[in-house]
């Protein structure tokens, strides 16, 4: 679509004619003589008048389209490109995903029947929650004897899901440190400008190798403005070192005024991402651009060149008369020395 950045130049175009009506012309004396044959000069000035008025008229005609032309390139001519929409993330999304030797246990329940590890079970059911995950920032942290960041906030979530299908159980050791991979999200999140901040941490909650205890780390994290939602991974009834802490859990999500849940198959792990949805409202905010590529130079060029043409042709046509020109056929002026008058002499 064709704009202009200052329309409002367009006023300027009427300037010319205000200033032939407004400014008086510039005065000339010239000297005059008294001749008796006055009236047949006048009388050959009317017949040529016709003439003469042909010759003004293209002269007006071109000053005054080089003139519009300039008003025009003054006013900045652009051609509006089509919207192009961005949209930018108005959540960040850490995902804390537990690689200790608990996520081994096989107590998961996958959709064709069978049973599958916890991590399995964690790695089918986020990878299809990332796809889902347009207009968010989404990190990745998994911890086991320490935290790592698998990946920082990135819109990328192709990206996020590679690296977690990237990860097995006990890489990053088999003891579980949930405190210090929460401490972790909350200096993740230090760089982040985003106005929701929510963890979700995949776990047994069985914190077996924390240097800060899990209650205390979501402390600091309700500090920082950031809401914890805490998922138990497996069966409640299990015991030993692969039993679930649902009570920690539970007190991690009060703390940041989050919700636990309790994941029992694959099935009830959808179910508890639905559910996030719907507490976390997502809000999406677009920036539209529209690209702008001017014109200028294009009405620019073509006062030049009309008015370069405006000063060829009439050359040009005199150099041809004067070639074609011969003194036989050339009419001369001769002043009757008896009479004083004007004669055409061929």
């Amino acid at each position: 679509m064709l704009t202009f950045a200052h329309i409002w130049l367009f006023a300027l175009a009427p300037l010319p004619l205000l200033i032939r009506w407004l400014v008086p012309p510039r005065a000339e004396s010239q000297p005059a003589v008294l001749v008796p044959f006055l009236n047949r000069i006048r009388a050959a000035q009317d017949s040529a008048s016709t003439l003469t008025k042909s010759h003004h008229f293209w002269p007006v005609l071109t000053l005054s389209l080089v003139w519009l032309l300039l008003v025009t390139a003054l006013a900045r001519p652009q051609w509006l490109e089509d919207p192009i929409t961005r949209e930018i993330p108005t959540r960040d999304l850490l995902l804390l995903v537990d690689l200790s030797g608990s996520m081994e246990a096989k107590d998961f329940t996958d959709s064709s029947g069978q049973l599958v590890d916890r991590l399995t079970a964690v790695k089918e059911v986020v990878g299809d929650f990332l796809s889902q995950r347009e207009g968010d920032r989404v990190g990745l942290v998994v911890f086991g004897n320490a935290p790592f960041l698998q990946a920082p906030f990135t819109t990328d979530l192709e990206l996020c899901r590679k690296l977690l299908d990237q990860t097995a159980v006990r890489m990053a050791g088999p003891k579980t440190a949930f405190g210090d991979a929460i401490g972790l999200g909350i200096r993740t999140f230090e760089n982040s400008d985003a106005p929701a901040k929510t963890i979700i941490a995949l776990t047994d909650g069985n914190d077996t190798g924390s240097g800060l205890p899990p209650v205390e780390a979501a402390r600091v994290a309700r500090d920082n403005g950031i809401t914890i939602h805490t998922v138990a991974m497996g069966d409640p009834t299990t015991v030993g070192e692969e039993k679930l802490d649902e009570e920690s859990l539970k007190k991690v999500a009060q703390e940041t005024g989050g919700r636990y849940f309790l994941a029992q198959d694959t099935e009830g792990l959808v179910e508890i991402y639905d559910e996030l949805d719907r507490i976390e409202e997502r809000k999406v905010e677009t920036v539209s651009h529209r690209p702008r590529t001017d014109l200028y130079f294009w009405p620019l060029a073509a006062a030049f060149i009309i008015s370069l043409l405006s000063k060829l042709i009439p050359v040009l046509r005199f150099t041809d008369r004067t070639t074609l020109s011969s003194p036989s056929t050339d009419a001369r002026l001769r002043v009757n020395a008896r009479t004083f008058e004007l004669e055409v002499v061929d």
